[in-house]
Order: structure tokens, then sequence, then C-alpha cells
């Protein structure tokens, strides 16, 4: 509902591209940090209660960014309804539960056809509140509904009843045994939760963004703001690596990624997240800037344009899961891969019309929903069972990683590249902006390609050297 907006609220607030970017970055980060954290809570709490107390933070969230009069305010009201994004990952846990293994890529399929429908509801509705009341609106009519969600899932959804078996499982296998003293010392149930880890890599996200920034609105790199950004950065990421190798229950479990089938397909899945976001921070302003550099639209015209892109990812999304089911994970996997790149490139050559924008979207969206779907499943596969929960949670949040990174690559491009129009105030993004946001999105869009090939010779690999042992 927001996504039509953006150009809005830069007028609104006189921001920067480069500033309206966090717009989309404050809150993917929020959730990127506290999707781990609020995963291990309800492990112990139960899934329902977390829930419930997640969608009690997500509704206060919307509620600031109604009133909001500034961007400080409005920043700090997406970071709150970033934390709501850590309920998504604790709803698929349920889900898995109760999918057995060869139907997950179906129950994976549907349920990102979830976002898909949210998404085209969102926008097709989001772009008239926009155009006719304004965008303050879009997060007001969201909280009666939030506040229905929220009562339906106390009466309706329970926690599955093996999970006290599972608690008392993981009860013993905490356990330890004390030489000295000859008896069985049973640790505490409660799962110890990664705040280090979380401190650290925001600091190491967040720090890095900054750079990207000011690299978008100063060209400077000598100066100390931007040594300073570049060196929190480095340091704070070492830190969290430092500090995820000692935690016994790290917030990304590094033996887990570097295996050689789930690290491509985690970075793969950040490709995606990197790419869609990027469309999301640019459509709209394409779209809404003043003739010639963009349509002249309105926030419908906005949501019109970017429809397709949504309904393709609403139909696909759960036949993706049926395809990945019927012929395996690979194929599907670099079929999407290649046909989001095909997207991507006639995006870069052909984007001169709203209907030129709107049918490359619906290539892309094409691509990506095999794309998403078969990497999660990629990943998911290769994991041992008891395991599947972290690799899960530690994909989620290096997709929501790379989705932040998307905008603000975008906002750099649009920052660096503008041009005024006769008549008007201001500047607006040039058409160099939008060729170097479609071409970059191209550029790494060939890299899930050569990702998909890395995995399937390193499967190969595997079950060649099984068969030999055998």
């Amino acid at each position: 509902m927001l996504l039509p907006a953006i150009p809005d609220i830069i007028r609104d607030f006189n921001i920067s591209y480069n500033t309206s970017s966090w717009i989309l970055t404050a809150y993917l980060i929020a959730g990127a940090v506290m999707t781990p954290i609020a995963g291990k809570l309800s492990d112990i709490y139960g899934r329902k209660k977390m829930v419930l107390i997640i969608m009690i933070i997500y509704i206060i969230g919307i509620s600031i960014g109604g009133l909001s009069t500034n961007i400080y305010l409005l920043l700090v009201a997406r970071v709150i309804q970033g934390i709501g994004i850590s309920m998504f990952p604790i709803a698929f846990g349920i889900i898995r539960d109760k999918f057995p293994k060869e139907k997950l890529a179906v129950g994976i399929g549907i349920f990102s056809s979830m976002f898909a429908a949210g998404s085209v509801i969102g926008l097709a509705i989001g772009g008239s509140i926009i155009k006719n009341i304004g965008w303050h609106a879009t997060f007001f009519t969201i909280i009666p509904i939030a506040i229905g969600l929220w009562l339906i899932i106390r009466r309706l959804i329970h926690d599955s009843s093996d999970r006290i078996s599972q608690l008392s499982e993981l009860e013993t296998n905490r356990s330890k045994y004390c030489i000295s003293c000859g008896k069985v010392i049973v640790a505490s149930r409660f799962i110890p939760i990664d705040i280090k880890g979380a401190i650290t890599l925001s600091v190491a996200i967040i720090s890095f963004l900054l750079v990207l920034t000011y690299l978008g609105e100063n060209s400077n790199i000598r100066s100390i703001e931007f040594i300073g950004f570049l060196i929190a950065g480095i340091a704070s990421l070492v830190l969290f690596v430092y500090v995820e190798k000692r935690n016994e229950s790290p917030l990304i479990d590094l033996n887990i990624l570097v295996d050689k089938i789930i690290l491509p397909a985690n970075i793969i899945i950040m490709i995606f997240g990197i790419t869609m976001f990027m469309v999301y921070q640019t459509i709209p302003v394409l779209v809404r800037s003043p003739q010639p550099l963009g349509f002249g639209g309105d926030a419908i015209a906005t949501a019109n344009v970017q429809l397709p892109f949504m309904i393709i990812f609403l139909v696909l999304a759960p036949s993706s899961g049926f395809i990945i089911a019927k012929l395996g994970n690979l194929k599907p996997t670099l079929v999407g891969s290649i046909i989001s790149t095909i997207g991507f490139f006639s995006l870069f050559l052909f984007h001169s019309t709203e209907l030129l924008v709107a049918v490359n979207l619906a290539i892309i969206a094409t691509g990506l929903s095999l794309m998403q779907v078969g990497g999660f499943n990629i990943a998911i596969e290769a994991t041992p069972r008891k395991f599947s929960g972290i690799s899960l949670g530690m994909t989620v949040v290096l997709n929501l990683i790379g989705s932040s990174i998307g905008p603000a690559i975008a906002a750099i491009y649009m920052q660096a590249n503008q041009e005024k129009v006769k008549g008007l105030i201001g500047s607006f993004p040039s058409s160099a902006a939008y060729n170097g946001i479609f071409l970059t999105a191209a550029i790494i869009s060939i890299v899930s390609i050569v990702l998909v090939i890395i995995i399937k010779r390193r499967m190969m690999s595997l079950n060649h050297t099984t068969i030999g042992q055998s």
C-alpha cells in the first residue's frame, strides 16, 4: 500500500532519494534481526503466543506510521513494523510441521502466494487511498484488519501438541554430565538468544548501507563520515563472525552457511531480494516523475503498472511449488533465473511506456517466483532435518538482508543522475538512472544462473561420491 506513496513522502518531507530508500530498508533490517530471535522465543513460549505479541507490536508500528509528521518518526514506525516480519517464519514453522517432506514445496508455494495476494490487494486499494485521502490513511486502514486478524488467531490457532515433547527433548540434549560430582546436570530449557549477534549484525548492515547512502550523495571517499561508516561496518562484521563462532545458539550458523550447497542457494535467495526491492523502489518514482523523465502518472497509475508483477506472483508462486515437486529443484530454479535475467535485460532496453514496463515486470515475476521457491527448497533439502529450523531462519534473514540492499542500490543511481524539468521546482531521476538500475539488476541476475549451475555440479559430484563409497 505504501509503495505508490514513496514520491509523495519524498515531496512532503523534502528528503533525498537516498533517504527515501530507508522507508523500505529500515523495515527490512528490523525484520532480518528480529526473525531468528522471535523464532527462538517461539520455541520457548509457543508459536501462537509469539505471533500474538508480535502482531500487537506491529499494530503499534502502523499507528505511529499514520501519525508521522517527519521522516524520523516514520522510520521509527517502520522499524517497529519491521518486527512484524518475524511472525512469518513462525507461521511457516506451523506449516512445516503439518506438511510431509514430499509436499513441502507445495506448502512453500501456497504460503508465498499469500504475500503476492496481499501485494495485489495493497496496490489496488493503496493507490486509490493515496490519491483520494493521502498516504497517512494507508496505515490507518490496516489497524482494524490487524486487530480482527489478532482476534481470529487467538481463537482458532493452536500450538502443536508435540511442543512439550520437543522441549523435553531439547532439555535432554542440553544436559551435561559432571565428572567431579558424578551427576547429570540438566541445563535450563530456555534457549540462549544471541543478542550480541543481533546487535553486531545490525550495526554491520546499517553501517554498510550508510556507506552506500553516503556514496549516493557525496563522491568524497576520503571524508570522515565515509571512512567512519566503512570502519564501523568492517569492525562490526568481524566482531559478528567472532561472536557467532563462539555462540552455542548463533543468529547465523556459519558451519551450516558455508555448506557447498546451502551457501550458493542462500546467495540466490539474496539476489531474489535485491532485485525485487530494486523494482519496488524504482517503479513508483519512474511512473510518477513528470514527463519526459517519467510517465507523469499518479498513485493509481503506479499501482496499475506494478499489478501484473504481483498478479503473476499470486498465480505462479503456488504453481511453482507443484512444478518443483514434480521436476525437482534445479531445473525450475535454473529456468526461473534465466527468465528473470531476460526480463531485466528487456526492462533495461524497453521501458519507454507504462505498458512496456508492466509486461517486462510480468516476465521478471515469472522467473523470480520459480527462483524463490526453488532456492528455498534447495537450502531446506540440503540441510539435515534436525537443523532445518536453524537453516530456514538463516535463509529468511539473508533474504531480508538482500531485500534491504536493493532499495539502497536503486537510490544511489536516482540520487546521482538527476535532471530538471522546465517549469517545475526540483530535480528528478534521469533516464541514465533507470538504465543503470535495470542493467545492474540484469547483471546481478546472471550471477543466479551461474550459482544454479554450480549447485548442479556439486550435487552431481556428491552423488558420484556417495555411489563410489557404497
